[in-house]
């Protein structure tokens, strides 16, 4: 049996007994750790498969230590400009043992309390009317001008210039 699942904001192929290196995580060494985020489990012929995560389904798995990764060395140069610049870098890690893969019972969820104080509702705004078409469209504003040819019922607003506003509102009219 194994799983894909995230661990640390990677993705792992895991099983039972497996001795895997993550980032680091936030656990003491011997603390066990479970991962929820399983998104597939395959046992044997039975294959699961989540959409993004499969339900139920976790990964056990035991701190055994903390470490850091081998020395990676960056090296940047450009030719014939004298600039060399090296810089070194360790990863910190964390050993963990893969203890279980399985899908669990469902968790149960707190029901939620029905026999509250049913709480007030807030007053309804009535809708506000379609604006008025005014006589003068000159002295609007461009955003003015969309609500009232939306009030209208004028199409393809989202587009058109002052001018072209002006313009469709007076046909309307």
């Amino acid at each position: 049996m194994f799983a894909i699942v995230e661990i640390a904001g990677q993705q792992f192929k895991v099983a039972k007994d497996q001795k895997v290196f993550v980032h680091r995580l936030d656990a003491k060494t011997g603390d066990k750790v479970s991962f929820d985020q399983v998104f597939m489990m395959a046992d044997g012929e039975k294959i699961s498969v989540g959409a993004p995560a499969v339900a139920n389904a976790s990964v056990e798995a035991k701190v055994v230590r903390h470490l850091k990764d081998d020395k990676v060395i960056v090296f940047k140069k450009k030719r014939r400009k004298g600039y060399r610049v090296k810089n070194g870098h360790r990863q910190s890690l964390t050993e963990i043992i893969i203890e279980s893969v399985g899908v669990g019972k469902a968790k149960k969820v707190a029901p939620k309390a029905k026999a509250e104080a049913p709480k007030k509702a807030a007053p309804k705004t009535e809708k506000k009317a379609a604006p008025k078409v005014a006589a003068d469209f000159s002295s609007k504003t461009v955003a003015e001008l969309k609500e009232l040819a939306k009030g209208v019922g004028i199409a393809g607003i989202s587009s058109m210039k002052k001018a072209d506003l002006i313009a469709a509102l007076e046909a309307k009219k």
